[in-house]
């Protein structure tokens, strides 16, 4: 259920890029309060009579218990399986009779909720989030069936070179730190959680000064304050979430392989990232994109897969976390082509380090990521989720805007401190789920 706002686009070239002013997208973006002093982003419009909402509380798989790793995420998968005096077939039913959709995930550092309805059902539909917020059941059947499925998932990957490469990937990259832990869980500690451990969980994490919310859609700030009001409203002012400590990725210049008896070797890679406030992220995005920004003129999908054909895909992407920041990347090749591989990437992220990007590479670099910005923007499920990302992250709405001007003023020489800055010497944290020959 989605539809496309009259949100404004922005034109794909920002006025720094001398094509003229865009259309201002924070304009659109009504901050309210609500009377019980909660805040929301609104973007109203009523073009197609439907609401979109997404909200989070922070805390998220981070707050897991120390040894119980996917609290969070079950929570998450429970919340709307059951709540007040509906059990979880007369939920989900009421939602069908409704078309009404609401559901839960977790990550590392928020749990998100998310809602959507055609406008003549919003009151039902907010009746039912704020059941899930305040009485889900977390009922014994429900809580058993998820905790399988969980499990199931977890089984079907053991196996599965990208998820074993993973696990080993975050298992070195941050021993020891809440980072480090499935967000899922495990199969050792998911027969060990039990509903106690999800009620603790809700309760030290659904507080107010943690939540974040925006809505989009055929509803006016008065309506949705009093919505809010109600769904929120009664929970505690302060959420009790345990400090996290920040982290740095570890392991930086290993080489870790997990033995898999299969033909080819899923490697990935990374080492430091520069978090989300840094002065040199704008930049760091860019130089970023240059190498491996997943389009056919990044780096290592040019000299990975077009000039020596080692590999289908190859890229890289910044990650950035509450507490830590990576760059990471990932390819995946036949075991004995796995060491020459990995000789190029290297090879590009030093030449990066060491010159740069050129004056081409910059420019398409940034035309790229000025003009696919507008894509966050083309349903009310995209922008209302973009603008709680956005919060999450300490931005105010003023970013809507500012961010392609930020990237449209990335000069030569910001690039190339910043390329210094993220790859300096180039060593990398690498770990391959294959039989890599020679590495």
């Amino acid at each position: 259920m989605t539809f496309s706002p009259s949100f404004p686009p922005a034109h794909p070239a920002d006025a720094d890029l001398g094509r003229g002013a865009s259309p201002s997208r924070a304009a659109a973006v009504q901050k309210i309060v609500s009377k019980g002093g909660i805040e929301a982003w609104l973007v109203e419009d009523y073009a197609v009579p439907l609401v979109a909402l997404e909200f989070a509380f922070k805390g998220g798989a981070s707050q897991d218990p120390a040894g119980k790793p996917g609290v969070a995420s079950l929570l998450a998968g429970l919340l709307d399986e059951g709540a007040g005096s509906y059990d979880s077939h007369a939920f989900h039913r009421v939602l069908d009779d409704y078309a009404l959709e609401i559901s839960f995930s977790a990550d590392r550092d928020i749990l998100t909720g998310r809602m959507q309805t055609l406008a003549r059902h919003t009151d039902k539909a907010f009746e039912l989030l704020r059941l899930c917020i305040n009485e889900a059941r977390l009922d014994d059947e429900p809580f058993e069936r998820v905790k399988s499925q969980i499990t199931a998932g977890l089984k079907r990957e053991i196996n599965d070179p990208d998820y074993a490469a993973l696990r080993a990937f975050r298992d070195n990259a941050y021993p020891s730190h809440p980072y480090g832990a499935p967000v899922r869980g495990d199969l050792a500690s998911l027969s060990s959680l039990t509903q106690a451990d999800l009620i603790a969980m809700r309760a030290a994490t659904f507080g107010r000064d943690g939540l974040k919310i925006a809505a989009v859609g055929a509803i006016d700030a008065a309506t949705l304050s009093r919505h809010i009001d109600d769904v929120f409203g009664a929970l505690p002012e302060k959420a009790s979430l345990a400090a996290i400590a920040d982290t740095s990725v570890a392991g930086v210049g290993g080489l870790h392989v997990v033995d898999l008896d299969i033909p080819q070797s899923t490697i990935r890679f990374g080492r430091q990232g520069l978090g989300r406030k840094d002065p040199d992220f704008v930049p760091a995005t860019v130089v970023n994109h240059v190498l491996g920004g997943g389009v056919f003129s990044a780096r290592l999908f040019r000299e990975v897969r077009e000039k020596r054909g080692l590999a289908y895909s190859a890229y890289s992407q910044l990650v950035t976390f509450d507490h830590g920041a990576m760059l990471v990347g990932s390819t995946s090749t036949k075991n004995e082509r796995a060491a020459e591989a990995m000789e190029v990437v290297g090879n590009e992220i030093r030449s990066l380090a060491e010159q740069g990007p050129s004056e081409e590479e910059l420019d398409k670099a940034k035309k790229y990521l000025i003009g696919s910005y507008a894509l966050r923007f083309d349903t009310s499920t995209k922008i209302a989720g973009h603008l709680v990302h956005l919060q999450t992250d300490g931005y105010d709405v003023d970013y809507l805007d500012n961010r392609n001007r930020l990237i449209a003023a990335v000069s030569m020489e910001d690039a190339q401190r910043a390329a210094n800055r993220l790859f300096d010497k180039g060593e990398l944290l690498i770990v391959v789920a294959g039989r890599p020959v020679g590495m």
